[in-house]
């Protein structure tokens, strides 16, 4: 359905800069008018209490009459809160319309619009820092970096989360408790970034085992992000120095993950104004080369950071017997593996 943008190109917008609203119609229910009050069809208008287009509030009488003087009686109470749409004298329905919800996008981040789509949106441009996570619980959600461990490989837990945290992006290290999370929720904390959580302390929080179709659309207050999987994972050297870097900036956050058919990772963008040299920039567009940031995305060296050291040319028989495209990679510890090319992503940090 289309809507309204509220932007142009050019415009500069922040994190909650209202893009675009679409009204959507609300949900219609359908009453037999006609037969409940036991009337001709063509004879419905008259035993109407509403016309079409009146405001109607639930238990509320629409249509009927009294009888007998008064003593037999026949009404329809209106079910819901919302407009009468249409009254058929045709087929004797009552259609009752839910009042109409509007649905509002804003920018997300911090940036300038480069393009309008008419009665869609808008491209917003932004230049930052950008982290993937591994997986992510929530939907989007923007606030202030606070590094609340001391390091990569320090548990977040209870203790460390106090009243300040309101409206913070936290950043842990290797594993965030149950007791944290929960603690992260009740003072308002807008998101957790960490390296790990367990799986059992993530499904008792959400009340159910999590499927493998997509996230993002949970509503438990504080969106989560990992950086490196379930269990205590230590978040990588880099990245924790990133955030590091950046405390006390205002990022935007979204946790929304798909894993099949059009794959979304979780995300953290940091707007600043620091623009990467020229030739890190051509680094990134170019795509893989010698010397490439990576980190693999399977086992058995999932997680691990590391630099391309060569991109080879002949295709590689791997030990789940495929032919493939491989990299020769240097890990962070200085150990050299070959992995097929799609194992690992970019790193754009």
């Amino acid at each position: 359905m289309l809507g309204k943008v509220f932007v142009n190109v050019g415009d500069d917008v922040d994190f909650r800069t209202k893009i675009a609203e679409m009204i959507v119609p609300g949900k219609p229910t359908v009453i037999m008018a006609a037969l409940k009050l036991a009337i001709q069809k063509e004879d419905l208008k008259d035993y109407m209490k509403k016309k079409e287009g009146d405001k109607v509030e639930e238990g509320e009488p629409i249509a009927g009459y009294n009888a007998f003087f008064g003593l037999m009686k026949n009404w329809i109470y209106s079910p819901i809160n919302g407009y009468v749409e249409t009254i058929s004298d045709i087929s004797g329905q009552i259609i009752l319309r839910e009042d109409p919800i509007s649905v509002k996008v804003d920018s997300y981040v911090r940036g300038k619009v480069v393009e309008v789509f008419e009665g869609e949106g808008a491209t917003i441009e932004t230049n930052g820092a950008f982290v993937q996570g591994i997986l992510g619980v929530g939907g989007e959600a923007h606030g202030v970096i606070k590094v609340v461990v001391d390091g990569p490989n320090t548990h977040l837990t209870e203790d460390l989360i106090t009243s300040d945290c309101e409206g913070k992006i936290l950043i842990g290290g290797s594993l965030v408790t149950k007791e944290a999370f929960v603690k992260a929720i009740k003072v308002g904390a807008a998101g957790i970034v960490t390296g790990g959580i367990r799986d059992t302390d993530l499904r008792e929080l959400l009340g159910y085992e999590m499927g493998v179709a997509i996230t993002g659309h949970e509503e438990i207050g504080t969106t989560i992000i990992l950086t490196e999987g379930f269990g205590e994972m230590a978040m990588s050297q880099r990245t924790f120095s990133l955030f590091k870097e950046f405390e006390g900036e205002v990022a935007a956050m979204n946790g929304t993950t798909q894993i099949r058919a059009g794959v979304m990772r979780p995300e953290i963008i940091i707007p600043h104004e620091r623009w990467l040299p020229e030739e890190d920039e051509e680094s990134i567009s170019g795509g893989m080369r010698a010397g490439t940031p990576i980190r693999v995305i399977r086992q058995p060296y999932f997680g691990r950071l590391g630099k391309v050291l060569n991109l080879l040319i002949e295709k590689q028989r791997v030990e789940t017997g495929s032919t493939v495209r491989v990299v020769e990679v240097e890990l962070d510890d200085g150990e050299r593996v070959v992995v097929p090319r799609a194992n690992v992503e970019i790193l754009e940090i």
